[in-house]
């Protein structure tokens, strides 16, 4: 099932939109899981950038490219059941991490994971 860009960008959006909310409710929990799963998608998003420039073997930093745009690269398109599954794994490790904390006798951290993959599920609203 092939999604358009549209898509994307919407549950990108309603991804930042609560982001947005949460910061103005001062809701910590929300913001740290919010900023967690952007950074995800972000990271999902990146590509190695190939060595198509010349590479410098002088200066300040070893391995660089040199030439206008040499070092830029275009990200890689995610689909919206891309950006779905990388929510819903942020989901799956905070609660994994919370039966970990609750075997440790942690519940203090154990339920702030739990509220974090809360408020991810909350925007997502929809099982995987």
């Amino acid at each position: 099932m092939t999604e358009s860009v549209e898509d994307v960008q919407e549950l990108s959006a309603r991804l930042r939109a609560a982001l947005t909310t949460a910061m103005k409710a001062r809701d910590r929990t929300a913001v740290t899981a919010l900023r967690a799963a952007l950074a995800a998608i972000d990271n999902a998003g990146a590509v190695t950038p190939t060595r198509d420039g010349v590479a410098l073997t002088e200066g300040p930093i070893a391995g660089a490219v040199a030439g206008l745009g040499a070092a830029e690269a275009t990200r890689r398109a995610l689909s919206d059941d891309d950006i779905v599954a990388l929510v819903w794994a942020e989901v799956t490790d905070r609660e994994d991490a919370a039966t970990g904390y609750d075997q440790a006798g942690r519940d203090d951290h154990a339920q702030q994971l739990r509220d974090e993959a809360a408020a991810l599920r909350q925007v997502l609203g929809r099982a995987p």
